[in-house]
């Protein structure tokens, strides 16, 4: 008995994951309850674990984005953990195989030839022309048609030797594992491993196997831009190691073929015998500098959360009206405050005392003194939050997130640093929930430990201002008529003029100046 796994419901407003490692392999025996995949959403990363303990049969590739409640594996439960079912299972193919031998030796039958996955991100492509017409005789592995995506031109060969029967016509859009034509084979030629492996004269017996061992028509031959590119260089395809689908050799690989170094050291010295004395002075082609052959070029797919990252930026650009304003910080005081208790404080709580949760506290008093900044716009209305809910930004590995920590006015410096290392630790580790990142109010971001000077951060909508925090730099001030060096901290707030005026806003960032300059404020609450 099989079960289907579907994808499970993560969050209220999430329709999509996508599938960012299987865990386990295909034909692995999972346990019940055991992790074996991580999906992953815009927002988060979340584990898939086995509804029962079975054989695991594998539907959607890593790396494919796919909706909620799209099936994505099997389990076979009918089978045990010593894979009696499975070993029965893997013989099929075999099976099917030496059927299809019996078959090539006269019964006809039609083989489908589907839309070969010519690359990760494409999802379809365009038949651009048929090299052979409806009903024409065709033999194996000769070129029929030229598929056409959005990056660049394949080549589609025939998979048997028979009669032609086009089901897509030339121009038409077809999506990856779409009918493109049915081959009837009369089964004397028919594809099959053992006959391809055996001839030792077949000169694809000569390929790249495919990362699974196996070759097919593809494996050794150049796509047509490939192909170009290396008669350009004067290179053979079968001295080039394909590694596009099924071994296939694609314009990446075409680029970076060079010759062999034998055929260049039996050359060079024969040339260098032909130069005449004092060529190589004389010349100016021969003393130019020898331009470099590496300018590859790397393409990434991006992931959900970059996506979202990218998406919301700039909604938050186009649809608020952003102003920034600026002040300096003096951070002697609470430099010195540190310096004198860090030793203490950590030997109590078990954390170290940062600079983030005096930045923090001192964020909530001045919200709770200018309740605008903490507001937001919701329709025609105006919604003020009467607690502090502090957004932390933190860069994680898949990309910047901004866990929450709440009621941070509640909280003492102790607690505030340990939310800040418990939220940025499961970010890095990407095993940060919905609830942690949802729901803030007011957001902080430290641009300062990467070393920035000053920046203007971008508000975190539907919040209304974000704070952002600097490197510290010793910079010459006047104190009391005398110039003196201090660390200094330039700050800024970042905020939606259509729910802050400048008042408000100015007034909220030399409260938060007034506060880290006198640290003992905090304490007291003045």
């Amino acid at each position: 008995m099989s079960l289907e796994i579907k994808v499970p419901t993560v969050g209220e407003s999430i329709t999509e994951v996508t599938i960012a490692e299987w865990t386990k392999k295909e034909g692995d025996y999972v346990e019940m309850d055991e992790v074996i995949a991580e999906l992953e959403s815009d927002k988060a990363t979340f584990e898939l674990n086995a509804e029962q303990a079975g054989i695991l049969h594998i539907k959607t590739e890593a790396g494919e984005t796919v909706e909620i409640g799209t099936v994505i594996c099997e389990i076979d439960t009918s089978a045990n953990e010593n894979g009696q079912e499975s070993a029965e299972s893997t013989s099929a193919p075999a099976d099917k195989e030496e059927s299809t031998e019996q078959k090539g030796s006269g019964e006809a039958q039609n083989i489908e030839m589907k839309i070969p996955a010519v690359g990760e991100s494409i999802t379809e492509v365009t038949i651009s022309e048929w090299l052979k017409e409806d009903g024409d005789e065709v033999e194996m592995d000769e070129v029929i048609a030229e598929i056409e995506s959005d990056k660049a031109t394949f080549e589609l060969t025939a998979e048997a030797t028979g009669v032609l029967r086009i089901k897509a016509p030339a121009g038409e859009t077809l999506e990856i594992g779409a009918l493109a034509c049915v081959i009837e084979s009369d089964g004397s030629a028919a594809p099959s491993k053992s006959s391809s492996s055996s001839s030792p004269s077949d000169s694809s017996s000569e390929s790249t196997p495919t990362s699974n061992g196996r070759e097919t028509y593809a494996t050794g031959h150049a796509s047509p831009a490939a192909a170009k590119i290396l008669s350009e260089k004067g290179i053979e395809p079968k001295q080039v190691k394909g590694t596009g689908i099924d071994g296939r050799i694609t314009k990446e690989d075409a680029e970076k073929a060079q010759k062999t170094a034998p055929a260049e050291s039996k050359s060079t010295p024969a040339k260098e015998q032909a130069k005449p004395a004092g060529a190589e002075q004389n010349d100016p082609a021969e003393s130019a500098p020898k331009q470099s052959d590496n300018r590859q070029q790397r393409r990434e797919k991006m992931s959900s959360l970059r996506k979202t990252i990218s998406r919301r930026l700039v909604a938050a650009k186009n649809e608020t009206a952003m102003l920034t304003t600026f002040n300096e910080v003096d951070m002697k005081p609470v430099m010195d405050l540190r310096k004198k208790y860090k030793e203490a404080f950590k030997e109590k709580y078990e954390v170290n005392l940062g600079f983030m949760s005096f930045f923090t506290k001192a964020a909530c008093l001045a919200l709770q003194e200018w309740p605008a900044v903490n507001a937001f716009i919701d329709g025609e209305e105006l919604v003020y939050n009467d607690y502090c809910d502090v957004s932390i930004a933190v860069s994680s590995p898949k990309g910047l997130v901004v866990p929450v920590i709440r009621n941070a006015e509640e909280l003492s410096f102790d607690n505030i640093e340990k939310e800040v290392v418990r939220l940025a630790k499961k970010a890095r580790d990407g095993k940060l929930s919905i609830d942690e990142m949802t729901g803030g109010t007011f957001t902080i971001t430290n641009g300062g430990i990467f070393g920035s000077m000053l920046s203007t951060p971008i508000i975190n909508q539907p919040q209304s201002a974000i704070l952002g925090m600097h490197n510290i730099v010793e910079r010459p001030v006047a104190v009391n008529g005398q110039v003196e060096i201090r660390p200094v901290m330039y700050v800024a707030l970042s905020y939606d003029h259509r729910v802050i005026d400048g008042r408000e806003s100015v007034s909220f960032l030399y409260r938060i100046k007034e506060l880290i300059e006198d640290p003992s404020r905090l304490l007291l609450g003045i």
